[in-house]
């Protein structure tokens, strides 16, 4: 009984208190406001294309639409080559072919809110990683109408923490309420992380536990994953994501060695 009352305790501290805070911050940011009408325009992020010739790559995260910004954020992806006039932005959602390119501004607002970077590379480093990104979009297994799941995946997070993991040079992970992120999109539930600093076991998306040196220690219970990220001393908690040291790109996700500067 003592095992499962501490069982019971840390369940209540590391998953319902977190989602109860992330519950209240929820209604006081969207008190009066309609979703429908909400703003989706640039936030500012990126520079025009035309004056930025070098190659880019970002990796944004959003609270997603409605309640269910309680529980997680939406992530894309967006990369321009190098002299490109324009950016390329790939999202996963649920209407319509599930893998949207450019429906929405690059760095555009979700829904009213601001998007964070959870990954940034520019120049040389960029435009190496382009051609393995556009590689993984066009081979991606969840690509046809249906296959989007909000919960537990495949979903927007699916989509971007699999076209990461195609991309070792990006080297981090994706937001803790990331909810999806490590659903098994190729079927299989033990495997490398993205990272390719450690194991991931995911039981289909319901449950896992992930021990990595870039991704810490995450334990998912039915998505929601709460954890500890000890390079970088932070935790991490259902709802409110991470709490703790943050690294250059905005999210504690700072870039491998070889990938620095």
């Amino acid at each position: 009984m003592t095992v499962l009352k501490a069982a019971l305790l840390l369940f209540v501290l590391f998953y319902i208190v977190p989602l109860g805070i992330s519950a209240a911050l929820y209604k006081a940011r969207s008190a009066g406001t309609d979703w429908r009408a909400a703003d989706r325009s640039s936030a500012g992020l990126l520079p025009p294309a035309s004056r930025n010739p070098g190659a880019v790559v970002r990796v944004y995260a959003a609270p997603t639409v409605r309640w269910r910004g309680i529980f997680a954020v939406h992530c894309w992806i967006v990369f321009k080559p190098e002299g490109a006039a324009s950016y390329t932005r790939y999202d996963y959602t649920a209407w319509g072919d599930p893998i949207r390119m450019n429906g929405f501004a690059p760095d555009g607002r979700w829904f009213g809110q601001v998007p964070e970077t959870v990954f940034a590379a520019d120049g040389p480093s960029a435009a190496a990683m382009i051609p393995p990104i556009q590689k993984a979009v066009a081979e991606y297994a969840w690509s046809n109408q249906g296959d989007y799941r909000a919960w537990p995946g495949p979903n927007s997070n699916t989509f971007v923490a699999a076209i990461m993991e195609a991309v070792p040079a990006i080297g981090l992970t994706l937001p803790p309420n990331a909810l999806g992120k490590d659903y098994p999109h190729d079927g299989r539930w033990l495997r490398p992380t993205p990272s390719r600093t450690g194991f991931r076991l995911s039981l289909g998306g319901y449950a896992g536990l992930t021990l990595a040196w870039v991704e810490g220690i995450e334990v998912n219970i039915l998505g929601a994953v709460a954890g500890l990220d000890l390079r970088r001393p932070a935790i991490k908690l259902p709802g409110l994501g991470r709490i703790g040291m943050r690294g250059p790109e905005g999210t504690g996700n700072p870039p491998l060695p070889a990938e620095a500067g």
